[in-house]
């Protein structure tokens, strides 16, 4: 049998497999449900807290700026991430502008946050706190409810309905989601929980 230090659980399945050191470039899968386990990539901790520093403040322009601009006979209206929250800000359907406030700008930038609290020690050669443990263990259980890409998704179906009711011009903030969202999905390719979770655990003060 052996140490539990020697051995990795697959995260869908929870099937054991020895942890086996890989050489540069390299991926581990599960031998029973194929998921990436671990992948060894020197600079992948850098291009983390890269992807993530910039997605934050993506995020904050997206909050900040306009976000689309509807012109319908010959009457514009301008309108931003937090005036489509704000919509939904009367009395009976306050509780779902709280909502889409929390998982599309607040969740999101709480993770956000999070991720480049935990990995700013790992990325910099310092000595991580138990604090950036607790940050990373909180990024990756916010990670199921930051929905921003889904709020893209809503979006561009709704635009394909009024697309021919009325003239539709993207406003910065438009663009700015729109590569929060290919950003996000490349750091996830990129971001190696097992290395982050193993340097964290034995790198702490």
């Amino acid at each position: 049998m052996l140490p539990s230090t020697d051995l990795i659980a697959c995260p869908h399945c929870d099937t054991l497999h020895s942890n086996a050191s890989l050489p540069e470039g390299a991926k581990a899968y599960c031998v029973r449900c194929g998921v990436v386990l671990k992948q060894e990539r020197s600079t992948a901790i850098v291009s983390v807290l890269a992807l993530a520093m910039s997605s934050f403040f993506l995020m904050v322009a997206a909050i900040s700026f306009p976000f689309l601009n509807v012109s319908v006979a010959g009457q514009s209206n301008s309108t931003s991430v937090i005036g489509a929250v704000m919509a939904f800000s009367e009395t009976f359907t306050l509780p779902l502008a709280a909502a889409v406030a929390g998982f599309i700008i607040f969740l999101p930038l709480m993770r956000l946050g999070a991720i480049i609290f935990a990995v700013t020690p790992l990325a910099t050669g310092s000595t991580p706190t138990r604090a950036a443990q607790s940050a990373f263990g909180l990024a990756e259980a916010l990670r199921p409810w930051s929905m921003a890409e889904i709020f893209i998704v809503g979006v561009a179906v709704a635009l394909v309905k009024v697309a021919g009711l009325a003239t539709i011009a993207f406003g910065p903030a438009f663009w700015a989601f729109t590569l929060l969202v290919v950003l996000t999905a490349w750091q996830d390719t990129l971001i190696c929980r097992y290395s982050i979770w193993r340097a964290l655990d034995t790198q702490q003060v």
